[in-house]
């Protein structure tokens, strides 16, 4: 599957600092130790509607980590899937009229547009679970050859206690984790389960719905094995990040390294997991079952600039669930304002503390909100034109753009 177009990151002297990033299976603030080359895995979305502003607080965030491995002179690779055959794809597309294909087919393209739009980084392997089917099916066949595997009719399920890691992720109790499993697109209730946390790996062939030729049968894959069969193919066992909204931890992260723990008889699935806040509107979550939703295309469509979206997303801490109101969008655009008028005169001499400052903020837990402290205190002392800083405002507008993905 085709990512969206590369984005062009300034040189900028000197390079950042050792980063230190919230764990979620540690519950901890750590160094986040990485080789030569970064890996990381960010679940993509299900395209059955367009991108709204949960999904880009979200991948704003892992583009800022991202842009903090570059600025450390690191490699990335960077893998993110798209579920492109799910229940609730099918069901908005009945919904609708519309193929299931096409259906994700147009609201991928929306994605890359939001995405191309709000400057991130993107994936190098894009993936969707169609193009991944023959992955899946390996990996549940290493499974099943395990006896990790047993049926329900003639559904697939996972044993979870065939991994004695099983819940090292979240953390949670066993009546949390039910009621989250129920929640978030389990069946703790089907009768014929071992367990009642046990999830779906291959769904029978039902009327009506797509499917794929297996060895167990025609169906097509569960929710968490397709991420499993991605990453384990373009990144291998114990990658560096595993990312994802909080709404992920459980059970969709938590299954997905019990899984791929179990196939590949090794640990950790990821060295470190790294998740993010929700976004709200109205006093609820943000969500496409709510249909309280705040669209990036339609922002866009209405003239407001990507750059006053990207900063308004920036002000909030990456792990902290947060409200979007008017009010966010029209501080980021005065914002966005002052900054590229602060920018505007010839550029200057190298920088010192402005730029420190920024990588400073950012190496600790990606500290967005200090970062943008930082500029704000440049841009006032350039007009009032008695700071003690030296940063040139070339040098400046080139740190905001590699550093925060924000174009002056």
């Amino acid at each position: 599957m085709q990512s969206w177009p590369k984005v062009s990151i300034p040189a900028l002297p000197g390079q950042g600092y050792p980063l230190r990033l919230f764990d979620t299976a540690t519950s901890e603030l750590r160094a986040l130790a990485v080789g030569p080359t970064a890996q990381i895995y960010v679940c993509g979305i299900t395209p059955y509607d367009a991108t709204h502003l949960g999904h880009a607080s979200t991948y704003v965030a892992f583009d800022m980590l991202i842009r903090q491995w570059i600025d450390q002179g690191r490699t990335v690779r960077y893998a993110q899937n798209v579920t492109d055959v799910d229940d609730p794809l099918l069901e908005r597309a009945a919904q609708t009229g519309e193929s299931w294909d096409e259906l994700a087919t147009s609201q991928i393209q929306l994605f890359r547009d939001d995405m191309t739009a709000l400057r991130l980084v993107p994936p190098d392997d894009y993936i969707g679970v169609v193009e991944s089917i023959d992955w899946v099916i390996e990996r549940i066949t290493v499974l099943d050859e395990k006896g990790a595997i047993y049926r329900v009719d003639d559904d697939l399920y996972f044993r979870v206690d065939s991994d004695e890691r099983f819940g090292q992720v979240g953390h949670l109790e066993s009546a949390q984790e039910l009621a989250l499993f129920a929640e978030r697109g389990g069946d703790p209730q089907r009768v014929g389960k071992e367990n009642p946390l046990d999830p779906m790996m291959w769904r029978a062939a039902r009327e009506g719905e797509p499917r794929w030729d297996s060895p167990f049968g025609p169906g097509r894959p569960g929710w968490h094995i397709e991420c499993v069969a991605i990453a384990l193919d373009r990144l291998g066992m114990s990658f560096d990040v595993q990312g994802g909204g909080s709404d992920l931890i459980f059970p969709h992260h938590e299954m997905g390294a019990s899984q791929a723990q179990v196939a590949t008889d090794s640990w950790p699935y990821a060295r470190h997991y790294m998740h993010t806040g929700m976004v709200g509107l109205d006093g609820e979550k943000m969500s496409k079952s709510l249909g309280n939703l705040v669209f990036v295309s339609k922002l866009l469509e209405a003239g407001v600039d990507a750059m006053a979206i990207r900063l308004a997303i920036l002000e909030h801490p990456y792990r902290q669930d947060w409200t979007w109101t008017d009010s966010d969008l029209a501080r980021a655009s005065e914002r966005l304002e002052r900054w590229r008028a602060a920018v505007s005169p010839p550029t200057g001499p190298t920088p010192t503390r402005a730029l420190d400052e920024m990588r400073r903020a950012l190496a600790n837990d990606l500290d967005t909100r200090s970062a943008l402290r930082a500029v704000d205190v440049w841009a006032e002392e350039q007009r009032l034109r008695g700071g003690d800083d030296d940063a040139g405002p070339g040098v400046i507008s080139r740190s905001v753009d590699a550093l925060l993905g924000v174009a002056l």
